[in-house]
């Protein structure tokens, strides 16, 4: 196969520039702007005004070159006759002297066309990697390592090797080797060509996947290609895993919720058989809670903002809880035995409660915002990114899930809701206020819907009709692990989090519900008391 003649003077034109400015960045030159300079960056040929470009900014400190440079890029930059003036607010300057020179209408714009313009990004993220702090040097990393993979030239490659004599933020530094390892990609020689497809192979990021594909289709030697091959191979098999890793996470995420949504309900429902359609609202009323929450530290502690979502938890469990209570004495301590009146009644008192919130609050979502602490979060992997919130709320599920099994079976009022829900009128016989157990049993449980509010609000929208997206689904949890068994609602929860993902990320995310609500109707045929069944006299009843 011949070489294509234009690609080849492409090249060596390329090449030969490469060499010229490596040799006078080691010769130790410095050169300062010059009128020549200026009049080549503004009106030049597109080689010449990039050629001119990375000398500059490779081999000199000047300030006046700096600016100049900065001004094109800000599109500030004129021509009035042989000079070339940098112009804001209508106030001029000589780019070469700094002296002020008046404008007049001869003066023209200068063109900046697509290809100029990345170079003048790149020429600024290189000085910016020299003379910037780290987070000015990580950004300008990132901005040297996209324009290396969009399109690799080499006569980046001084800029780069310049930042990194530097002392650079280790961040910056790794993103940089990237971003040369990238531009030797298409060096002429083998050996450079070589050591870079093992560099980028061995960074493990999605991104360096079309740079490998790309040079594989043109590369010529048979060890590149090779080399480019196994590091494509060796990518590909790390972002399946990491695929199957962040599926695997988003499930136990949504398990998480699910968990927590279900919880409170397993309590009620097990105990007294009531199915509490207001569940959902419960989980609202801690929403909104933590929202007053987050508008009374930003009007009065703003100082402390990133603190209230810890003020947040009790406030939300309190309310909710206290809305629970007064539901239990005034409601459905009439209707113990009949579960359908429970059902309808329970439900009116959701229509009450949302229509409650709308005149309070509005009928359009809220804004609950995270704080400082739980933005961002961990890539592990190159494509597997766990989110600090969802981290969050899978430990503080774990949390709450270990303190309601210990408050269940350590203590004195555990000790007596688990002697009312195996045998009520035992219980009674020996003494137990079973009416004041079901008010506590009741306001537990909506605390701890009103603790998943809390936790929801951190990921999604609060408004109105929040609870009820999950009222369905916890439900589901509680009848698949078994009324009344906390392990078997962890079981159920977690279980039909990571089914649900698997097969959304395979099927979408309709057929996944779909597939879902199946299983578990086929499942209770077979198995009608859920995962664990319910253990004492109240079973046989």
């Amino acid at each position: 196969m011949r070489p294509c003649p234009h690609f080849s003077g492409r090249l060596l034109h390329s090449a030969l520039r490469l060499l010229a400015v490596g040799c006078l960045a080691a010769s130790g030159l410095a050169y300062a702007l010059t009128p020549a300079d200026a009049q080549v960056l503004a009106t030049g040929e597109s080689d010449e005004r990039i050629a001119t470009l990375n000398r500059l900014a490779v081999a000199t400190d000047d300030k006046a070159a700096a600016t100049l440079i900065q001004a094109m890029a800000d599109e500030a930059v004129r021509v009035q006759g042989t000079q070339v003036l940098i112009v804001r607010d209508e106030t001029a300057v000589d780019a070469v002297t700094g002296e002020a020179v008046a404008l007049t209408d001869e003066a023209q714009d200068v063109t900046i066309n697509n290809r100029m313009r990345g170079a003048l990004e790149t020429a600024l993220a290189g000085m910016q990697l020299v003379d910037g702090d780290p987070e000015r040097q990580r950004e300008a990393a990132l901005s040297l390592q996209r324009g290396s993979f969009d399109e690799p030239d080499v006569a980046q490659l001084p800029l780069i090797e310049r930042a990194l004599a530097a002392d650079l933020d280790p961040q910056a530094r790794q993103t940089l080797e990237l971003a040369q390892a990238a531009v030797l990609l298409a060096s002429e020689d083998e050996a450079q060509r070589l050591a870079a497809a093992q560099k980028l192979g061995e960074t493990r990021k999605p991104e360096v996947r079309p740079l490998l594909l790309q040079r594989l289709e043109s590369e010529t030697s048979d060890a590149v290609k090779s080399a480019l091959q196994s590091s494509l191979d060796a990518l590909d098999r790390t972002l399946a895993i990491g695929s199957a890793l962040a599926q695997a996470f988003t499930g136990i995420s949504l398990g998480s919720i699910l968990l927590l949504a279900a919880l409170g309900l397993a309590i009620t429902y097990g105990l007294m058989g009531v199915i509490n359609m207001a569940h959902g609202e419960l989980i609202m009323i801690g929403a909104y809670a933590t929202w007053g929450v987050q508008a009374l530290f930003r009007n009065y502690l703003p100082g402390a903002f990133d603190w209230y979502l810890l003020a947040a938890l009790p406030v939300a469990f309190m309310a909710s809880a206290l809305v629970g209570a007064a539901m239990e004495r005034t409601v459905i301590r009439f209707l113990y035995g009949r579960p359908l009146e429970t059902l309808l009644a329970t439900w009116g008192i959701s229509l009450v409660l949302m229509q409650g919130v709308r005149s309070l609050f509005g009928a359009q979502n809220v804004g609950v915002e995270n704080p400082s602490w739980m933005s961002g979060g961990v890539t592990l992997l190159g494509n597997l990114n766990l989110p600090w919130n969802r981290i969050v709320i899978i430990g503080f599920a774990a949390a709450v899930l270990i303190g309601v099994t210990l408050l269940i079976t350590r203590t004195r009022l555990g000790l007596f809701v688990r002697g009312v829900t195996q045998n009520r009128p035992i219980a009674s016989c020996m003494g137990v206020n079973t009416a004041r157990i079901d008010t506590y049993a009741f306001a537990l449980g909506s605390g701890i819907a009103g603790l998943a509010g809390c936790a929801l609000s951190q990921i999604g929208n609060v408004g109105p009709d929040l609870g009820q997206n999950y009222i369905v689904d916890s439900f589901m949890v509680v009848v698949l692990g078994g009324v009344g068994q906390l392990a078997g609602t962890v079981y159920a929860a977690l279980g039909l989090g990571l089914l649900n993902k698997f097969i959304e990320g395979w099927a979408g995310a309709v057929l996944a519900k779909i597939a879902v609500l199946v299983f578990i109707i086929v499942f209770i045929q077979k198995r009608p008391q859920g995962i664990f069944a319910m253990k004492g006299r109240s079973a046989e009843a």
